[in-house]
């Protein structure tokens, strides 16, 4: 089994750890305006942050690519999430913060460069990975700030659990365009499983607002696309999909549970390539400019 598949099989005890995690003020405090900053996976979390809390009235919530935010708006706090807390290019936005501003970091591990950056951190140490493509560090942080925002995720680590012990139900070689649809907070994670696809597979494959799907971007599905769809969704759309000859996967289970499929599909998919999942194409733990 390679790293990635045993970080990807751990997740349901990593999301009942994160669940007991009980300093959650780097995630905002109800009322204050927050940024969240991050770059790749942590951006799409980011995004979906920003959602699940405004959301849930606690407060306006933006987030941004660490590498294209500019100082601006005003915000209670500005929080940075790097799982290695060493990104350029985090760093470099941190360095922007008015001074004043409450910052923090939520990462993966400690004594890092962005420790010295912040006021404040949340470590998700045992959410920590070894692998290059990001799995269980996103999805445990995700887990956390749902419940600290009051979604009730009851059931969710188990329903994952179940979900890993029996098979994926994709032949994954019977495609060659991988599309992925979120709305609200799943785009983020739409985002996210297309990525994963990209990283492990280098497979061609997208990501889109749910709706905005029939606005151009349906024109490339054909027999050899699979349309996977994250929440819920209208059966119209799925007909129209289904019109152009692809394949839609859409199913009730919870949006990180279908994110734990989505990476498993990522990996089935590098290995039926003669691909290793450890080792992505061009890619590194930290993106570290010099």
């Amino acid at each position: 089994m390679s790293i990635t598949s045993a970080e990807i099989a751990s997740q349901p005890t990593v999301w009942a750890q994160a669940l007991l995690e009980q300093d959650r003020s780097a995630l905002g405090l109800p009322g204050e305006r927050v940024l969240f900053l991050g770059c790749g996976t942590s951006a799409f979390v980011a995004e979906s942050l920003a959602v699940l809390r405004e959301r849930a009235g606690l407060g306006e919530t933006d987030a941004a690519y660490a590498s294209e935010w500019t100082p601006g708006r005003r915000y209670d706090r500005v929080v940075a999430i790097t799982r290695s807390g060493s990104t350029s290019e985090v760093l470099a936005a941190l360095a922007l913060v008015d001074a004043g501003t409450p910052t923090a970091a939520i990462t993966a591990v400690t004594h890092e460069a962005v420790h010295a950056l912040v006021d404040s951190t949340l470590v998700l140490g045992f959410a920590d990975e070894e692998s290059v493509v990001q799995t269980r560090f996103p999805s445990a942080l995700l887990i956390l700030a749902r419940q600290a925002y009051g979604y009730d995720v009851t059931g969710v680590p188990e329903a994952a659990a179940a979900a890993i012990a029996a098979p994926l139900g994709i032949e994954v070689a019977d495609f060659d365009h991988f599309v992925y649809l979120g709305s609200g907070w799943t785009y983020g994670l739409a985002q996210e499983a297309a990525l994963k696809v990209r990283e492990a597979a280098q497979a061609w494959s997208e990501s889109y607002p749910l709706l905005d799907y029939r606005h151009g971007p349906i024109a490339v599905a054909h027999p050899g696309s699979l349309v996977w769809i994250f929440g819920a969704v209208e059966p119209d759309l799925i007909a129209d999909i289904e019109a152009t000859g692809a394949t839609v996967r859409s199913d009730a289970s919870d949006p990180l549970v279908q994110l734990v499929q989505a990476q498993r599909l990522a990996v089935a998919l590098a290995e039926s390539r003669g691909l290793d999942p450890d080792k992505p194409r061009h890619l590194t733990r930290s993106v570290i400019l010099h």
